[in-house]
């Protein structure tokens, strides 16, 4: 069997997998040793794997597929790694040669491309989200990952997400101050509407104009975590020649995520697009340009009306947040300085189990996860729990009734916008001055790159 993957960027993976010295500091927070404490489902158990599988040119075996699909791709592991091992660039590269290799079933490949294509579609989502909605017996009765979508499409975290709000748009009429590009999602767009309207409307009060972009564009961060690395730059492409059109043109001067996972993607564009050296330059620009919108938020003067003064938030560290971008302060500062109480949730570096489409292909360990973290989130007799992303939300939802908002929900709300779904009745409390924990200050992939850009 040919190499299934280019030969530079094959070396390039071989490269960082001899990195790994095995001090075994990355098990303790691997949430899949954890639970079980298999080797192979450690990170340098998973690292084995890898080199065993590149240093042939026959199929994967068995076992190095079980284990490298069960891997989350948190990357808590990596910011543990006192070695300094990218295990990003380590299990996409893994997971693409496996795909290429044409080792799955055929029935296996064509749900897990159907399961691709249908969340990264608006236009196929929004219907299969209605049929598990209305017709959950049909639903139930789907095949494998098809059922577990089906099941996630009825998560009570979505009513609080998707729903369009009946608040008005603010209206601005002051010259803007700042114009930005707001990404929607293409998941995010149909199943956390309610996310980019208060998005919207916490930055039109600010006096930020955001410049209307093509809807659906996808980030490819789905595709390349399957994987599937050429629908996953078809994506990046398209995306990085909207944006950076925006910005050659003065049309925009940042572009803003919601959707944390989609960032942490975003933040690598001008290395997984290295076999487009015509749009590699174009893919720093948008790297630099993009950032968190909680970072944001922090620069914006917004007063608090105090209509959710004290509320107490369990804060939920996402994966793409925590370790992706490594970025843990922002969040926490804008909602304390909305006048909202934060306590961190115990065992903070460990996932969710939602990491994109692996609460559809491995449910049954993500369920362990979601129970745990869940918890974890309501030990704190929160009002409400909080997170950058939406998957982790709707992830917890399934297994808590505490009610669950985007940090930017909470912010819009704050700040003169409508209460998030399940939080209409909340009567405000006095607020406890409370002494912000020690959040170790760590290295924000997107600070400097903000810092510089403006």
């Amino acid at each position: 069997m040919k190499n299934t993957i280019a030969i530079h960027r094959i070396d390039h993976v071989r490269a960082e997998v001899d990195k790994c010295a095995h001090f075994g500091f990355c098990t303790a927070v691997c949430p899949t040793y954890v639970l079980d404490g298999d080797e192979h489902d450690s990170p340098r158990g998973r690292i084995a794997l890898a080199k065993e599988m590149l240093a042939h040119d026959g199929p994967p075996s068995a076992l190095a597929v079980k284990h490298l699909d069960r891997c989350l791709s948190c990357l808590s592991c990596e910011t543990t790694c006192a070695a300094g091992v990218s295990y990003r660039e380590i299990i996409d590269g893994a997971r693409q040669h496996i795909e290429a290799s044409g080792v799955r079933p055929l029935p296996q490949r064509a749900l897990r491309s159907l399961v691709a294509r249908t969340l990264t579609t608006p236009a196929l989502l929004r219907p299969a989200v209605a049929l598990a909605t209305r017709l959950p017996g049909v639903a139930a009765r789907m095949p494998g990952p098809l059922g577990a979508l089906a099941g996630l499409a009825r998560a009570p975290g979505l009513a609080a997400l998707k729903g369009r709000s009946a608040a008005p748009p603010v209206r601005n009429d002051a010259p803007p101050q700042r114009r930005v590009a707001l990404l929607s999602g293409c998941a995010q767009s149909v199943l956390g509407a309610e996310i980019n309207d208060a998005a919207l409307r916490l930055l039109a009060r600010a006096g930020i104009h955001v410049q209307p972009t093509p809807a659906g564009l996808c980030c490819g961060a789905l595709d390349l975590h399957m994987g599937r690395r050429k629908p996953a730059v078809r994506h990046m492409l398209k995306l990085v020649r909207t944006l950076d059109a925006a910005l050659a043109e003065g049309r925009i001067d940042a572009v803003l995520a919601t959707t944390s996972g989609c960032m942490s993607v975003m933040q690598h564009y001008d290395e997984v697009l290295s076999d487009h050296p015509e749009r590699r330059e174009a893919g720093a620009r948008v790297k630099h340009a993009t950032r968190d919108v909680t970072q944001f938020a922090q620069e914006l003067a917004l007063a608090p009306t105090g209509a959710a003064a004290g509320l107490i938030v369990s804060y939920h560290d996402a994966c793409s947040l925590n370790h992706g971008l490594r970025l843990k302060r922002p969040p926490r500062q804008a909602l304390r300085d909305a006048g909202l109480q934060v306590r961190d949730i115990a065992e903070a570096h460990l996932c969710c189990g939602s990491a994109g489409t692996y609460n559809i292909l491995q449910p049954e360990i993500s369920e362990r996860l979601g129970r745990r973290k869940a918890m974890h989130a309501a030990n704190a007799s929160p009002d409400v729990i909080a997170a950058g992303n939406m998957g982790c939300l709707v992830q917890m939802s399934r297994y808590t009734d505490v009610p669950v908002a985007h940090t930017v929900q909470l912010l819009d709300w704050a700040t003169g916008g409508p209460a998030p779904r399940g939080l209409e009745h909340y009567v405000p409390r006095a607020v406890v001055a409370e002494e912000a924990p020690a959040v170790p200050e760590t290295a924000n992939v997107t600070a400097d790159a903000g810092d510089s850009f403006w």
